[in-house]
């Protein structure tokens, strides 16, 4: 597959892929794949997947932030645990087989979806009526155990992290989002720079797709923003399908 054709398959998807995940979470689900399908050896695609990605992330994060979308009291908790998590995740996952939770994620993700289908507002609980000990307290149990999925396996962690703050610490919906772009980019940052110093960034593929995903977080998260629910709602169920099948998928073989 020559240049022009890898370009022809990789950009459009990464577009998709940033759209998605602005406002969902779960774009990896649509960008990794469209790597791999343009022939990119398998570390190549990794690298070159979290480079476009952080990139994105990094333009939707900003946008949250000056909408004042986050809340930094939980989320750097989370981004401190994350870290933690994610290395015993990691760990975990070299001795585990992570068909196991595969199943358990199968079973679960339905439920999920039915509970994001019928929830009309995703902030029941006023988190102004938690202490700052328990929201610190909390938010570190959210990094740390969506951290730890992250390191043992990975897809749907922004989607998980969203529905997180908002169902646990009752967070409304776009602070949510901030939080977990915020929580993400650190952690992507972190793998992309392991990647750069492994050089296993393709830049020639790379760079276009940033740009690419650039305008995909862009649009994706000024919609999130502006609609709110009306958006988010959908596209949360959109990834969690996306994720099952996926899941499905790898089980088939």
């Amino acid at each position: 597959m020559d240049y022009t054709e890898q370009l022809l398959i990789i950009c459009p998807l990464i577009f998709i892929s940033g759209f998605i995940d602005s406002i969902a979470g779960g774009g990896g689900l649509i960008s990794l794949p469209a790597y791999n399908v343009a022939g990119l050896p398998p570390h190549f695609a990794l690298g070159t997947n979290k480079f476009s990605s952080c990139i994105g992330t990094f333009f939707s994060t900003m946008r949250f932030i000056r909408n004042k979308s986050y809340d930094l009291t939980s989320a750097i908790p989370s981004i401190l645990f994350a870290f933690i998590g994610s290395a015993i995740g990691s760990k975990i996952a070299v001795c585990l087989d992570a068909g196991i939770l595969r199943y358990i994620l199968i079973a679960g993700i339905p439920v999920i979806a039915v509970i994001v289908f019928k929830k009309k507002n995703f902030s029941n609980i006023a988190s102004k009526n938690f202490s700052k000990a328990r929201i610190i307290t909390l938010s570190s149990l959210i990094g740390f155990v969506i951290g730890g999925y992250d390191g043992f396996f990975g897809p749907g962690t922004g989607t998980f992290l969203i529905l997180a703050y908002t169902s646990v610490l009752g967070l409304d919906l776009l602070t949510s989002m901030g939080n977990a772009k915020l929580v993400n980019l650190t952690s992507n940052l972190a793998s992309l720079i392991v990647f750069l110093a492994e050089g296993k960034v393709l830049f020639v593929v790379g760079i276009p797709a940033a740009l690419c995903a650039i305008a995909g977080h862009y649009i994706g998260s000024g919609l999130a923003i502006k609609n709110g629910q009306k958006i988010v709602r959908p596209m949360l169920l959109v990834v969690l399908m996306l994720l099952l099948t996926k899941l499905a998928y790898d089980l088939s073989f």
